[in-house]
């Protein structure tokens, strides 16, 4: 143990800290003036999050603004995809778009294995820049998406309603299905390794999509997949913390729980003092302010994160949104999450 650790670190590997760390996921994006004026010099998404520079500067422009207690990376889920032999693009207001989306078992045959370290050289450049500019001031935050979450995405070819072609792919050649989450467990584990080793002191996992698989089918196509990218991180990299984010995972907590991870990220639909009852005791809890919240008074603000801190308390916690915070926020009101956040040792 080392007070010479950034507090969030601290936190997440279960030491005692005076208050929770606090930031925000997409803490980095729409809401700030300075990443729209960006966005418009820039208006490519894979630019932005594939040139190191504008990656780093994205990444520092929440940390110059408020201080979180945690800095990400500027990225998406899908960057490791054309390392794999995928290629995509993010249309601004439709999202992902792939080209040539997945169906069978010769395009699953014919991925690559992923080499971080010549495909997405730039994460590791702007993560290791991000420690060397945050020294022990906040944690440095990695981020991948699960298996299931991406599969969904290469299969559908897009963002869904309601997933009906990779339902139909599970339902109809599991076994086709199977083998492509396997293949992105593997890559996404290597790319999970690649982030610690350049800088990542934390690092999160977000099936966004698992939480529209009914609980046996979450046992069946998720979370397997999420455990192999746990269990191949933890066997290099044993006292890296890892946390899995999952919207509308009311259902499936339990579940989640048994998948090795050390941390789960609640979306707002679950009360923290639920989720504390129905976690195992040494799993650490993050979240779980509606971001919705952020467009309220400060005064409603402050009570909903004092009110979350307080069912928290004898537990491993990292205040955070249950969701990223939202465009058009008001940045005066991130600011407010932000101290309050900080100074909570005031308020109770």
């Amino acid at each position: 143990m080392s007070d010479s650790l950034p507090l969030l670190l601290r936190a997440a590997r279960g030491e005692s800290v005076d208050r929770p760390p606090v930031w925000m996921m997409r803490q980095a994006g729409r809401y700030m003036k300075i990443y729209r004026d960006l966005r418009d010099r820039h208006p490519s998404f894979r630019e932005r999050s594939e040139n190191p520079d504008l990656s780093y500067e994205i990444s520092m422009q929440p940390f110059n603004a408020f201080k979180p207690d945690g800095v990400i990376l500027f990225s998406d889920i899908l960057t490791p995809l054309p390392g794999m032999g995928i290629d995509f693009d993010i249309i601004e207001s439709k999202g992902p778009i792939i080209q040539s989306p997945i169906r069978d078992l010769s395009q699953v045959k014919s991925l690559k294995s992923l080499d971080p370290s010549s495909s997405m050289a730039f994460v590791g450049e702007v993560l290791g820049r991000l420690r060397e500019s945050v020294g022990n001031e906040a944690t440095v935050l990695g981020f991948v998406g699960a298996p299931w979450t991406l599969a969904a995405y290469v299969v559908e070819g897009k963002s869904s309603k309601n997933y009906a072609i990779i339902k139909a792919m599970a339902f109809q050649e599991p076994s086709l299905l199977h083998q492509l989450l396997d293949h992105f467990a593997e890559s996404i584990a290597v790319y999970l390794r690649y982030q610690i080793d350049s800088g990542a002191q934390v690092v999160q996992m977000f099936d966004s999509w698992a939480g529209q698989l009914s609980p046996i089918d979450y046992d069946t196509f998720a979370a397997p997949y999420q455990k192999k990218v746990v269990d191949l991180v933890k066997q290099t990299h044993p006292d890296t913390p890892i946390i899995l984010y999952i919207s509308g995972s009311a259902g499936v907590l339990e579940r989640m729980a048994e998948t090795g991870v050390d941390f789960i990220s609640l979306d707002w639909t679950v009360d923290i003092s639920e989720a504390c009852k129905r976690l195992p005791k040494d799993i650490g809890i993050q979240g779980n302010i509606d971001p919705g919240l952020l467009f309220g008074t400060p005064k409603a603000i402050k009570e909903r994160i004092i009110d979350s801190v307080i069912k928290a308390k004898d537990r491993r916690h990292i205040l955070n949104l249950g969701h990223g915070i939202l465009p058009g926020t008001p940045e005066e009101n991130a600011r407010v999450f932000f101290e309050i956040g900080k100074n909570i040792n005031q308020f109770i």
